[in-house]
């Protein structure tokens, strides 16, 4: 078959790029990423809609605070409502409204942190559902299948993240598990795209806890698979801030610059700062969401608690350098008191405004990015956003 009689679904494999480079100021870049739902900039920081929705958030609130790509998580809507009924509602997309793009991880993570309801072996992960205690099994190929079913536009391979501290010894069978499964993940991904003929991108992800030999295993290994995209997993799970940046440092050198490096899970936006120095260009996490629904947002001058009883009679917005809607209408008194009701638009309304904090961060990294004054704007934007945190 020539090149020009290829199937559809080929354009969506390693030998087609979706990744292009538009701008780099020393290692950080500024870059965007095609998929089948459009195109998202990077560097990008995408919410976590953990059972297909943003907590707190409609599509319409995350496309005006700015977001263009989403998470969803493959675990949680595996049980609940089940991929069936959101592949038969027209995959994610046709299920919760939003057109933008999407990417699924592969539950590995949310697996292999209930220890007391998991039994691992080579062939895959037993588990016991939170919900129901009903028995279920991960392999990297049924992975697969639930991550097509949902309809993502980026899917995630099936892979062991070890838990923190490890030995060397675990985190190496971590390692020879996770490239063992990418393998798995990578033939069941192909035979469904040939099967169906529709658009999805598999990211490999490297693992290796915090041992530098292993992370350049790891990543030889999964670089090797030609994934289209390739993650960094296994960070933030409790090590040092100085040992994830190091073992950070260490692995980004092994990936390469032609296709998009994803960080999963790191979310503090000094750690992003930090990352996007480095040259990471993904981010997800569910931290600003989670705690704006918990009495806490994230703003210019550090995190607010803004269901302290210091303001209780404070006027001025949640943040004073913000633009977003909450900010121009709302006090963090009125917010304060909605969180103390019990009332649920305090929490919509926090949430909405540290997710906009993040957007608007992420466009601020772009453009210092594109003028060559990243390190500058890192410089500026820490001064002022670390004067209230407390050492």
């Amino acid at each position: 078959m020539s090149p020009t009689c290829k199937p559809h679904w080929t354009r969506f494999l390693a030998d087609a790029s979706i990744y292009t480079l538009k701008a780099t100021d020393h290692a950080a870049r500024r870059g965007e990423v095609r998929t089948a739902h459009g195109v998202f900039q990077t560097p990008a920081f995408m919410p976590v809609g953990t059972a297909g929705a943003v907590k707190a958030m409609t599509s319409d609130d995350l496309e005006e605070a700015g977001a263009e790509i989403i998470l969803g998580n493959t675990y949680h809507l595996y049980l609940r409502p089940g991929h069936d009924i959101v592949r038969a509602m027209g995959g994610l997309a046709g299920f919760n409204g939003w057109n933008k793009p999407t990417l699924t991880d592969s539950g590995g993570y949310q697996v292999f942190s209930m220890k007391d309801r998991t039994r691992l072996g080579d062939h895959g992960v037993e588990f016991s559902s939170h919900i129901d205690g009903s028995r279920h099994l991960f392999t990297p190929e049924r992975v697969m299948e639930i991550q097509h079913a949902l309809g993502a536009d980026i899917i995630m391979a099936f892979d062991h993240c070890v838990a923190y501290p490890a030995s060397e010894q675990e985190a190496a069978d971590g390692v020879r598990r996770t490239h063992d499964w990418a393998q798995r993940s990578r033939n069941r991904h192909t035979e469904l795209l040939q099967e169906s003929g529709e658009e999805r991108l598999l990211f490999g992800i490297v693992q290796g806890s915090v041992y530098n030999n292993l992370r350049t295993t790891s990543a030889e290994q999964i670089v090797a698979l030609e994934f289209p995209g390739n993650a960094i997993g296994g960070l933030s799970v409790g090590e040092s801030k100085q040992e994830m940046e190091e073992t950070l440092a260490h692995t980004i050198e092994l990936l390469p610059e032609d296709r998009p490096r994803y960080l999963m899970g790191v979310g503090y936006p000094e750690d992003i700062l930090m990352a996007v120095s480095y040259g990471v260009d993904m981010f997800d996490c569910v931290l600003p969401t989670r705690n704006a629904r918990t009495g806490q947002v994230f703003t210019s001058t550090g995190p607010l608690v803004y269901r302290n009883a210091d303001y209780a009679r404070d006027d001025r917005p949640l943040d004073e350098h913000c633009d977003c809607r909450v900010c121009r209408r709302y006090s963090r008194a009125y917010i304060r008191h909605l969180y103390n009701q019990s009332e649920i638009t305090g929490m919509v309304l926090a949430t909405y405004h540290s997710v906009y904090f993040y957007q608007h961060l992420m466009r601020g990294i772009r453009q210092a990015i594109e003028r060559g004054r990243f390190a500058a704007f890192r410089s500026e934007f820490l001064e002022r956003y670390l004067s209230n945190v407390k050492a």
